[in-house]
């Protein structure tokens, strides 16, 4: 059966909306086109970047993709799928708060329904920005979207557990905290590894929704849900566990002399008749 013509911004950001409001659901982190229209035919209700998947499939580290190119990833990723798209948009590419209202204002153009802004330097010697400063960049954030009227999604991040703060969960509660009080949508920190760690950021900025990263294993998504959690993403997680399986069958081929990976993986008929497919039910008419 055809899909029906791409809904417009407003609407999927409606349902992103929506999404939040009960429950529990998972959106996972496509790195390119291909993976998104995978993962969108599964029936996932909502979908994010991954600025580390991204990274990978170009070569490069976590971090050092421009603004220019993430904002293109992102559009091409909105306009390959009709679900909402939250974009994982890192720092907010700039270095001050204008400059963080600036690419916020150029990432809503794209069309998604949501974005992220986290609290991460990149700095070893400054891991974290001053509380302050991170409030400032991110309520130039929140008065960006406010301004555009697109009702898109903010969400707050504190990464104190994945730059090795001494005092991890401490911190970042008390950052939730005050970025929930300065108007994020919802609240994150990821590098969570245990029930009562979640219950706790749960607790802290309740009646906001709370996203867990759940790449790690460390739980499961019935527990997740029990604990109050009403979003789950995986990162980087599903670009990594193809880059893993790439490696694997490569170095069976280079150990073994035999193709037992390749073997296993999804026919090039499959994959080739789920993409013409798709493809031709994106054509007007």
């Amino acid at each position: 059966m055809p899909l029906p013509a791409p809904s417009a911004p407003s609407a999927r950001r409606d349902r992103f909306r929506a999404l939040h409001e009960r429950g529990c659901f998972v959106m996972p982190n496509p790195w390119d086109v291909g993976s998104a229209r995978l993962l969108q035919s599964l029936g996932f209700p909502a979908l994010a970047s991954t600025s580390a998947g991204l990274a990978f499939s170009t070569g490069r580290p976590d971090g050092a993709v421009g603004r220019d190119e993430v904002l293109a990833h992102l559009r091409a990723l909105v306009e390959a799928t009709d679900v909402p798209l939250s974009a994982d948009f890192e720092a907010g590419h700039a270095k001050d708060a204008a400059g963080v209202a600036e690419s916020v204002r150029r990432c809503l153009e794209t069309g998604v329904a949501g974005l992220s802004i986290e609290d991460a330097t990149g700095d070893r010697a400054r891991p974290l920005y001053d509380l302050p400063e991170a409030l400032e960049r991110l309520s130039a954030a929140r008065r960006a979207i406010d301004a555009s009227g697109s009702g898109a999604l903010l969400t707050a991040r504190a990464e104190c557990f994945l730059v090795g703060h001494p005092d991890p969960l401490r911190e970042a509660l008390r950052r939730l905290e005050a970025y929930a009080a300065a108007g994020a949508d919802c609240l994150y920190a990821p590098g969570l590894r245990t029930p009562e760690q979640v219950a706790a950021v749960v607790k802290a900025v309740a009646p906001r929704p709370v996203n867990v990263l759940a790449s790690s294993g460390a739980f499961t998504l019935a527990q997740l849900e029990g604990l109050g959690v009403r979003r789950v993403s995986l990162g980087g997680g599903l670009a990594r566990a193809a880059l893993t399986a790439c490696q694997r069958a490569a170095e069976e081929l280079l150990g073994q002399g035999t193709f037992h990976a390749v073997a296993a993986a999804r026919s090039h008929a499959e994959l080739d008749g789920f993409f013409r497919e798709d493809l031709a039910s994106r054509r007007p008419g």
